[in-house]
């Protein structure tokens, strides 16, 4: 009965717990050291240090106070939580599009259960109904669970089982189609499934959230809706990434899979088409296109799905002073593809050329993209690009270094022939090389300059 009433305290927190003669689901006032606190004791991980007592505050967050520093703690009340999803019946109108959500692993529509530390998954269609209600507005909504991995744990056994999937589906009629998945390397996977599912005729909707969904600050529910609105509706038949817009849910945006980037570790607003501009903008009052080479749906259902994938490809970050050991530990294990993130318009520096050049005579694959991310190689316009190229050496043009990546994956996995190779990656399939960059493809702004703050306050925060 003990251990439950301080469920995962050990050390100094279980003993400020009993000190002060309170326990788990205890609704207390605290005084700290560091200020005053209301909230109620959740529980903790069995692997949480010993150091911390954990309060849910009135306004939703959680915070962890160090035991040491507890004054006083009053017991108000006891609130235990109990962290259900509601489930209810998924509504069918036959007159709605039918969409089917593919599960990798995301915590889109979950909730924590403060009695495990785990994240309790809403997927089945009466979860995410119990969640999301506005979802039975759009579609008729079917879900099928692939993989419960997290995101950094996706590689070509994922890869490939999702597009086998996505093909299945679109074969049985379905109207859109809705991976909810990590954003980690979400970019990672739309870039790949950009190359393995190709003309499709419904939409490809990967969607993530940066928050979990007991936060208040969570992007889950807002990016589902609008991710299912634009399977369900959208004219978009290629796979995109749907998430926040701006860092506020005004509206999301669809980026390409093939130029799309997450871009900052916490903001909901993290991802960016790089080099480009997005697709379009969505919200629940409806879509607006910002471009107008997308790629339309259709009434078939045909689509190619292309499997291949080779596992033995890598970036290469350069950076200087780079050693050509890294190199030959390539070639020496085996590896068939190396893509180089260069600096500038694509250069490394010159201990490295003869590395390059044994990896050439030893039948590896080098492709050169730009560690800017936004801009072109453009590899004959200084010596030293020149001189890399003749070591074999090709030039990637404008794709990013983890669509290069997956396209050389996709593209060795189909051929070994050098030429072969060259015209599978530098065939466009879906965006992922460009022919310029709009005057609108490469916007950052620097804080603090005089026309950048007076631009900041006229829009919302």
């Amino acid at each position: 009965m003990s251990k439950d009433k301080h469920k995962g305290y050990r050390g100094k927190g279980l003993a400020a717990l009993k000190e002060h003669g309170v326990a788990v689901w205890s609704d207390v006032d605290v005084e700290a050291k560091t200020g005053s606190f209301q909230g109620i004791i959740l529980p903790r991980s069995e692997t949480a240090d010993e150091d911390h007592i954990v309060l849910k505050l009135r306004n939703g967050y959680n915070v962890g106070l160090q035991a040491e520093s507890i004054i006083s703690m009053e017991e108000k009340g006891r609130k235990e939580a109990h962290y259900k999803i509601p489930e209810k019946e998924f509504p069918y109108d036959p007159k709605k599009p039918n969409v089917r959500l593919f599960g990798t692993g995301g915590t889109i529509a979950s909730r924590l259960d403060y009695r495990t530390g785990a994240v309790i998954p809403a997927f089945s269609p009466g979860e995410l109904y119990g969640s999301v209600p506005e979802l039975a507005d759009l579609c008729n909504l079917t879900t099928e669970k692939l993989f419960g991995v997290f995101s950094e744990n996706m590689g070509p056994e994922q890869y490939i089982i999702t597009a086998k999937k996505i093909g299945e589906a679109i074969k049985d009629g379905t109207d859109g189609i809705v991976i909810g998945h990590g954003t980690d390397t979400m970019h990672h996977t739309a870039a790949i499934l950009s190359f393995m599912v190709q003309d499709s005729p419904v939409p490809i909707v990967m969607v993530g959230s940066q928050r979990s969904s007991d936060r208040p600050s969570s992007d889950a529910a807002s990016n589902l809706i609008n991710s299912v609105k634009a399977a369900a509706e959208g004219d978009i038949a290629e796979v995109v990434v749907c998430m926040f817009g701006p860092t506020s849910d005004q509206y999301g945006l669809l980026h390409r899979g093939t130029r799309v980037r997450k871009m900052h570790s916490s903001y909901r607003s993290t991802f960016r088409t790089i080099g480009d501009i997005p697709l379009a903008m969505i919200s629940r009052k409806g879509l607006v296109h910002l471009r107008d080479d997308i790629k339309h749906r259709r009434n078939d259902r045909d689509v190619k799905i292309n499997l291949a994938f080779e596992e033995k490809v890598t970036i290469l970050y350069y950076y200087p002073n780079m050693l050509p050991d890294l190199v030959d530990a390539c070639v020496d294990n085996g590896y068939l593809g190396i893509v180089i993130a260069g600096t500038g318009l694509g250069h490394v520096n010159k201990p490295l050329y003869p590395a390059l050049k044994r990896a050439r005579n030893n039948g590896v694959h080098v492709y050169m993209t730009v560690q800017t991310l936004w801009g072109y190689v453009q590899m004959y316009v200084y010596e030293t690009g020149r001189e890399i190229m003749e070591l074999g050496v090709v030039p990637a043009c404008n794709m990013l270094p983890e669509v290069a990546y997956m396209k050389l994956c996709w593209a060795l996995g189909q051929s070994n022939d050098r030429e072969e190779v060259e015209r599978i990656m530098l065939t466009p399939v879906n965006g992922e090389i460009t022919e310029r960059e709009p005057y609108n493809g490469y916007l950052i702004y620097q804080g603090a300059i005089p026309e950048v703050q007076d631009f900041l306050r006229t829009i919302k925060r």
